[in-house]
């Protein structure tokens, strides 16, 4: 298969890396000419996935320095950049391919557009129209998926046979891929997962034990599986790994950056000196936001997020957002 993976960050390096190593050819497209000069010098990627040298199948390329051959040529193209920046890459690809590119588009990027709270699909689709669209997630840290550390992930589409066909391309003996046809509840569990892991780090942060974060993640699946059969999602989707299992991951980990951005902000952190210390997108700032304009619109209760959201947002404290979650009646399970 010839790949491009868009978005030269540390998990489009990481998925990058899985393609190569199945036998795929892998162009490697980021929009820094510094970034990518840097990678093509050392063929590594010193900023974000230092430690990994890339293999000759991928070539790093800029994004404006792609041909239509080249595009068009692309059995399939993996977003991998922030879900904010997926509609702008989209439309710049456009120039390339016309609105009519009839490849996979496989979407790695979890979270929710601002503003309009669609799913990435739905912004690819709005796009791209004739493009066959999947998403992938699980629980999938950039740097142990570079290390071969085992793991799994979901590969969700509309039509089985795209979702096979991106399961088999990324799938090995440490990385176990398996399709499915659930979009709308592999990328509500994506995105909100993210907003947990902010509220697992505060938790943390503040001092609080196990108890006090495996009540709050626990209650916070509720939600988020809430909102995603509202939304038209599966419930096994929440139970396996695109779901439990991605939240486990982000929610725990020093690893994740939605996760460190949360303690910061416990530990007396502003919003913006966390940001800057974490020095990456944190999705899960949008996606609060997202999903509680989704909640209202499908009429689905959001208590734990909104907490989160109004700590972020500098409306109470973090011991405050945890008051406002155990004051809240209790209700016959």
């Amino acid at each position: 298969m010839n790949a491009a993976v868009v978005g030269a960050g540390s998990w489009g390096t990481a998925l990058a890396l899985l393609l190569a190593r199945n036998g795929h050819t892998v162009r490697l497209v980021g929009r820094s000419p510094d970034e990518i000069s840097s990678i093509l010098e050392h063929r590594e990627n010193l900023r974000y996935l230092p430690g990994f040298p890339l293999p000759a199948n991928i070539e790093p390329s800029l994004l404006q320095d792609l041909t239509a051959a080249q595009a068009e040529g692309a059995d399939m193209f993996v977003i991998a950049v922030p879900s904010g920046a997926v509609r702008e890459i989209c439309q710049q690809w456009d120039e390339l391919c016309h609105s009519d590119y009839l490849g996979t588009v496989a979407i790695a990027a979890k979270g929710l557009e601002v503003g309009t709270a669609k799913l990435m699909a739905e912004v690819v689709l709005e796009e791209i129209p004739a493009a066959k669209v999947a998403v992938l997630s699980g629980p999938n840290l950039a740097v142990e998926i570079a290390r071969g550390i085992p793991t799994v992930a979901v590969a969700a589409a509309y039509e089985t046979v795209v979702a096979e066909s991106v399961a088999a391309a990324f799938h090995s003996r440490r990385f176990r891929v398996a399709p499915r046809c659930d979009v709308v509840g592999v990328e509500i569990a994506g995105a909100l997962k993210n907003v947990l892991a902010i509220g697992a780090g505060m938790s943390d942060g503040i001092g609080f034990g196990d108890n006090t974060k495996a009540a709050f993640l626990s209650r916070g699946l509720v939600e988020m599986a809430a909102l995603g059969l509202a939304m038209g999602g599966k419930i096994e989707t929440f139970l396996g790994p695109a779901g439990v299992g991605d939240l486990f991951a982000t929610a725990v980990s020093q690893l994740s950056r939605n996760y460190r951005f949360g303690k910061l902000i416990a530990t007396g952190y502003s919003f913006a000196e966390a940001l800057e210390t974490i020095g990456q997108v944190v999705e899960g700032i949008s996606s609060s936001e997202a999903a509680l304009i989704l909640g209202a619109k499908f009429g689905v209760e959001l208590p734990v997020i909104s907490a989160v959201d109004a700590v972020m947002r500098g409306q109470v404290s973090p011991q405050g957002g945890v008051e406002l979650l155990m004051d809240r009646p209790i209700r016959p399970a």
